[in-house]
């Protein structure tokens, strides 16, 4: 898969997920929480859906969690992941609660469902750094 094909498939850094983006950068997970009544939440939203606030703070987060699904691909949806045919599309419920999509780095033969997982940062050509996952273990 070349660069330039993957970095079409990320979202834009704006300035509502800018914190995300710059955090992976600097090989943190920060995710937004209410500053009103401390829940975490992903992906980023104007309103707390606990409690309805408007307060909320982009922290780090552990990076640690468990595997709560995921799908092996097969099928060649998307071009700029043909090379890699087949991939694993990971869920993970992360100990602070919130759920992510991400890949995962490591032997798919290994996956469980509530296996440990920990983040790590994949760079993306210069300029972008995603978060994925492997096994905690």
């Amino acid at each position: 898969m070349s660069v330039q094909e993957r970095l079409k498939l990320l979202p834009p850094v704006t300035e509502a997920n800018r914190q995300f983006w710059e955090g992976a950068a600097a090989g943190e997970l920060r995710l937004q929480v209410c500053d009103d009544c401390g829940t975490v939440r992903f992906p980023d939203s104007q309103l707390c859906p606990n409690c309805l606030s408007h307060a909320t703070t982009w922290k780090p987060v552990s990076g640690r969690g468990k595997v709560w699904s995921w799908i092996c691909m097969h099928q060649n949806y998307l071009s700029a992941f043909s090379d890699q045919l087949p991939y694993i599309v990971l869920f993970v419920e992360l100990d602070e609660g919130p759920r992510l999509m991400s890949s995962f780095q490591g032997d798919p033969e290994t996956l469980a469902i509530d296996m440990p997982v920990e983040v790590v940062f994949e760079s993306v050509g210069d300029t972008r750094v995603v978060p994925s996952f492997r096994s905690a273990t």
